[in-house]
């Protein structure tokens, strides 16, 4: 029976890479427990404290129910926190603990191995080939999304003022 080209679909490929990718990321962070999951939700509440859910999950393009199951699995470790925002509505403000924060910072270099090995078939220059065509790709077809994506801005670090 023929596949019909299927092999070839940039469909398959992208699932079939996602797999990969998420293979050598949970290799990587064995020793951590940390899956892509989870440490994409720790590096955006290390970026944007007191962080509600709803944004968190938009920062992701997780849906309600994921960013609720992967929190609360971070907040049984002790990674994280969730208060009641301070409006009085029932929104959650999320934040890092000092241990979060930790495994945040553990993560790094194991995080970028797996990086490094994921694109390692690949030149520098088709490394940066590729990374632009998936950003353009997903920005131009957002709205086919199942889960809407607002990538947040890292909140600006503070410098003190330097003498002349």
């Amino acid at each position: 029976m023929a596949t019909d080209g299927l092999y070839e679909r940039p469909g398959f490929l992208l699932r079939r890479s996602h797999q990969i990718s998420v293979s050598i990321f949970e290799r990587a962070c064995s020793s951590l427990s940390l899956t892509p999951a989870q440490y994409g939700v720790l590096a955006v509440l290390a970026a944007q404290p007191h962080i509600d859910q709803t944004r968190l999950a938009k920062a992701l393009a997780f849906d309600k129910v994921t960013v609720l199951r992967v929190l609360k699995g971070l907040q049984e470790r002790g990674l994280c926190v969730r208060e009641p925002v301070a409006s009085g509505r029932r929104q959650m403000a999320v934040s890092l603990t000092s241990a979060g924060h930790a495994l945040l910072q553990q993560a790094r270099l194991p995080v970028q191995q797996a990086y490094d090995e994921l694109l390692s078939p690949l030149s520098v220059a088709e490394q940066s080939v590729l990374v632009s065509l998936l950003q353009r790709l997903t920005q131009s077809l957002e709205q086919e999304a199942r889960s809407s994506f607002v990538p947040i801005e890292p909140v600006p670090t503070v410098r003190p003022h330097q003498p002349r």
